[in-house]
């Protein structure tokens, strides 16, 4: 232990601590000239010089101090760590920690490597696998090596994995160990070894080489697994007392209904040993915390629920790294370990408050916003940005969330003096600093990260004041009717909606606003505003239907539908089955609709953005019996790879059994060809003029027209455009041939092959590749060459959702078609205009100059001609009040809406303070305009031309507002324009005189 030493004065204090470090670095930041309170005494020290030095491995601290008045120091031992209590907003919160969080990775990797494990990269946050939005373990990557879908590439591995679970985030800064972002340390083993080493190793990492007692150790296994707990007690050495034995909620992992599955075994540790081991209850969080997982995967769930052994026996663990942190660090919560702490302590300088010394709920949104900064920097590292879809919506989610805990915490724009910007990337700094041993690459791209982080924050900004004002009004709305009816508070479903889709509010963070106030959400009626919005943006697309009942025996009937249509147009096939009106049927008569299942086609069916084929089916007639003609619609795919052909029976009659000659429309089928492949180069312009970060977020290929739907936080410039037009022109006029190949997905990845997250891939794929230009995971079809394309046109570029552009495009024969009608309605333009084609634009701005100077003269004379009217109106005033207010209300026939105000603001100027004018007008098209104009001393009478005028306008069907002085409304009522202005009238006279008298 160290020590104070007191010298004579002037005061030399010098702190000695006995370690190589002391606990809290004290730097010449935190103690310079000025005065200074230290812990545990009350008097003031004024510090006059400080420096360091180092005797024999301690850390000697020497200040030249001067006192202001006696102070007396103790002599006793005492801790190295001096805090200062300043009233400086900057803390020292760069913690001395006994190991690094980096160094817990690291020997946690090195020790699985030295016993044969190869270390392996952690995945991306999005994951191949389409069953879930994000990377949430470390064993997804391996998931298809598990379920035996993949074959190993190495024996056995070891990854520390970046994961992201967003299930659990009203419980983020509440718990001492609930985060959105975390890294979860693994080692695996795909037929390799098995429990004994995977308990052993596990036991040995944590005694050995992280040197946990192991007295303060607890194990669970599961309830059945004598093997597991023979290998703790019996080889290990674990007593009996501190292995529990778990049920299957707890202790034993499924992969599904069916499939591998296998008991698992954890290590906790014990914060409390002191409360013994009798009825001690492991789920007991202010007492344990969880933190290795060891799941041995070795059995099959079959059918019916019963196990068998699997052939290959697998193991999958995982070790919690900010939990391994926290107990090594011997701190608190997870959050006050060094992967996260930095972090709010920058965001506790912005906010100018200490977090030591901060209330729980301060210290809870503090952790809130270093947690969810990690998280949104790895994603949008991994290209996600903000959307209001899927994974975007996560992120920005999470944005949102740390925004308005920040306003909350009182930190103003980017701080140090910068009230107007963004703080998000400050935080997001810091947390890139930390990144290097989790996601090197993550420095790389920090530019972009800072970029769209200051973008989503200040996009944000803009509407969370007006939509803090409308909330807080919906809540003070619900709060007054539930006092009202005696009932609970609760916000409307569609106040909730309003909220979310106008305002940007997430539903969460609506909830967590409510909660504060005591109202609860009504979440029913919600869910009924989305669906009925869902079910108004939803495209007019016919979908095949099968009732459930009929699923199963259509598929045991049906075979899976062999497509042709790569290599052919045309092809013999046999219907396997029939629908009519979404029934099974054996047989179809001439006239009606249909969906028929062949064995074989050459139609393509919708997937992958690509529209159906369209075509015929025809089938000769039987002796006298005439040809069946079946015309094609469309085509999809239902009940995995079964192909259905809907369309209308012209001639004949079909039936199951019943060979067809199958025709697709060449024309058609080209059309949807040059708009697929025109789509990847589309893609790949797009990311060779606007970023590399850009991703598809959809697409359509029609036969009319392309659709493409990519990530992007602004409009594109039209420059841009213009380029993304000249280099798929130029792609087009290279005549490159493309390459098709079908390969294993690992290796179209290595390649470099873009796949579009969310689609389903099997362990084959099919790669089209244009050399040179773009390379992606398609099932779709294509041109041959890049000239079949002919030639790109951009014919709308637009914001469809907050952070998703959408681009329209023609290509090949619909180009053709949209240039000549574009040429055509440019000759039909210089005939009328009767001008050459290079000067209509000059003619044109020609045009709508001289239409805005004829504008702006009707403009003064209608203005000039209500001001003559007006001018009548002087003498129509009549007086109001002891104080002699001079009042005109008034209608005005059809005078437009600015020369009403005109009318107005001339009238009250003619009658002079005080006076007050109301006139309206009918100005056509069912409108009404109506306004109001206030002298100082009429407003200083507390009465309000905005408010006044709102209340008039409902007569009219409108309403309207403005300023106290002056305000404007309107309505669609011009028939009760004339009661309207009847009661503006007596209210106004009541409302004056009662003020006057």
């Amino acid at each position: 232990m160290g020590g104070l030493q007191l010298v004579e004065s002037p005061i030399t204090l010098r702190l000695v601590s006995a370690a190589s470090r002391p606990r809290r670095r004290l730097s010449l930041a935190t103690f310079g000239h000025g005065l200074r309170p230290f812990r545990g005494c009350n008097s003031m020290i004024c510090v006059s010089n400080a420096r360091q030095t180092h005797v024999e491995g301690s850390s000697t601290y020497l200040y030249k101090l001067t006192s202001p008045k006696k102070v007396k120091f103790s002599t006793r031992s005492t801790s190295a760590s001096v805090q200062p209590m300043t009233q400086d907003i900057t803390e020292d919160m760069h913690k001395d920690y006994p190991i690094s969080g980096d160094e817990i990775r690291t020997r946690f990797l090195n020790f699985y490597a030295s016993r044969g494990h190869k270390i392996l990269p952690s995945a991306s946050l999005v994951p191949d696998d389409p069953t879930v939005l994000l990377t949430i373990a470390g064993m997804l990557q391996f998931k298809p090596i598990f379920l035996g879908k993949e074959p190993r590439s190495v024996p056995c591995a070891t990854t520390s994995q970046r994961c992201i679970r967003t299930n659990d985030v009203e419980n983020v800064g509440k718990t001492t160990r609930h985060h959105t972002f975390f890294e979860m340390l693994g080692n695996f083993s795909f037929g390799d070894y098995f429990k004994k080493e995977a308990i052993v190793w596990a036991w040995e990492l944590t005694t050995k080489e992280y040197k946990l007692p192991p007295e303060r150790l607890w194990i669970s296994v599961f309830k059945d697994d004598d093997e597991a707990f023979s290998i703790w007690h019996d080889e290990v050495g674990v007593p009996k007392e501190h292995i529990k034995r778990l049920g299957e909620d707890d202790n034993f992992w499924t992969s599904g209904i069916t499939g591998p599955c296998g008991p698992c075994s954890e290590i906790y540790f014990d914060f409390h040993p002191d409360r013994g081991s009798e009825s001690a209850d492991l789920g007991d969080d202010s007492r344990f915390i969880e933190f290795y997982n060891l799941v041995f995967m070795q059995y099959n769930k079959k059918d019916d629920g019963s196990l068998e052994p699997l052939k290959q026996k697998n193991i999958d663990t995982g070790m919690g790294l900010e939990r391994m942190a926290r107990i090594l660090q011997q701190v608190p919560n997870n959050y006050e370990t060094d992967l996260i702490f930095p972090i709010i302590q920058k965001a506790a300088n912005l906010a100018m408050i200490s977090y030591a010394k901060a209330d729980d709920a301060t210290k809870t949104n503090l952790k809130i916003v270093g947690d969810h900064m990690r998280a949104v920097v790895y994603l949008i590292s991994d290209a996600v940005l903000p959307s209001n879809i899927g994974r975007g919506y996560v992120v920005r989610r999470l944005i949102r969330r740390v925004v308005r805990i920040g306003r909350l915490l009182g930190i103003k724009g980017a701080g140090e003096g910068n009230p107007d910007g963004a703080f998000l990337p400050g935080l997001a700094e810091t947390v890139i600093e930390l990144s290097n041993q989790i996601d090197p690459d993550v420095t790389g791209r920090m530019p972009h990260i800072l970029e769209e982080l200051k973008r989503e924050e200040l996009r944000f900004v803009q509407t969370l004041e007006r939509g803090e004002k409308l909330l807080d009004q919906f809540l003070a709305s619900a709060l007054l009717n539930a006092n009202t009816n005696g009932d609970r508070p609760c916000l409307a479903g569609k106040d909730v909606f309003l909220l979310y889709d106008t305002y940007g509010f997430p539903v969460e963070i609506t909830a967590e606003v409510a909660e504060e106030r005591g109202v609860s959400l009504d979440m029913n009626g919600f869910h009924i505003e989305m669906e009925n919005q869902r079910r108004q943006s939803q495209a007019a697309h016919s979908t095949v239907k099968l009732s459930v009942g009929n699923e199963v025996e259509l598929a045991e009937s049906v075979p899976d539908t062999e497509f042709l249509g790569y290599d052919m147009l045309s092809a013999n096939a046999i219907i396997k089955g029939l629908l009519k009106n979404g029934e099974p049927v054996t047989e179809v008569a001439e006239g009606s609709d249909v969906e028929i299942m062949l064995d074989r086609t050459p139609f393509y069916a919708e997937s992958g953005g690509q529209i159906g084929d369209n075509g015929f089916l025809r089938c000769k007639g039987v002796e006298d019996s005439k040809d069946t003609v079946v015309v094609v619609k469309d085509v999809h795919k239902s009940l995995g790879n079964i192909f259905v052909h809907k369309g209308t029976i012209k001639e004949g009659k079909i039936e199951v059994g019943l060979e067809v000659n199958a025709i697709v429309d060449p024309r058609l089928r080209q059309r949807a060809k040059v708009h697929h492949t025109a789509t990847h180069l589309l893609q790949a312009a797009l990311k060779n003029v606007i970023g590399q970060e850009t991703s598809q977020a959809g697409s359509l290929v029609a036969f009319d027209r392309l659709r493409f739907d990519f990530n992007f936080h602004r409009p594109l410039f039209e420059h841009e455009l213009m380029k993304i037009e000249e280099l798929i022109n130029q792609w087009i006029g290279d005549s490159t041939l493309l390459q098709t190949k079908v390969m294993p997905l690992l290796d179209a990845k290595k390649a470099g092959a873009i796949a579009m997250f969310g689609e389903k891939y099997g362990e084959q794929v099919r790669v089209v590749e244009v050399p040179g230009v773009s390379m992606e995971l398609c099932g779709g079809t294509h041109v041959s060459n890049t000239s079949e394309i002919r030639g790109f046109k951009i014919i709308s570029e637009q914001g469809i959702a907050s952070g998703i552009r959408r681009i329209e495009a023609v290509a090949g024969e619909a180009f053709i078609e949209y240039v000549t009608a574009r040429d055509n309605s440019m000759r039909h333009l210089c005939s009328v205009l009767k001008v050459k084609a290079e000067d209509v634009t000059g003619r044109v701005e020609n045009i709508l100059e001289e239409l805005r100077i004829a504008r702006n003269e009707v403009s003064a004379l209608r203005t000039r001609v209500a001001i003559l009217k007006a001018t009548a109106l002087v003498n129509k005033a009549f007086i109001v009040g002891t104080t002699n207010i001079r009042v005109v209300v008034e209608s005005m026939d059809d005078t437009d809406a600015d020369s009403l105000r005109n009318a107005a603001e001339y009238l009250v100027d003619s009658l002079q303070d005080p006076a007050a004018v109301v006139l309206g007008s009918c100005p056509g098209d069912g409108k009404v305009s109506l306004v109001a104009a206030f002298t100082p001393s009429v407003v200083k009478m507390g009465i309000q031309a905005g408010k006044f005028i709102g209340g008039i306008a409902k007569l009219c069907g409108g309403g309207g507002g403005g300023k106290p002085n002056f305000a404007q409304a309107g309505g669609r009522k011009p028939e009760n324009l004339s009661n309207a202005l009847e009661k503006a009238q007596v209210e106004l006279i009541a409302a004056l005189d009662g003020k006057t008298s």
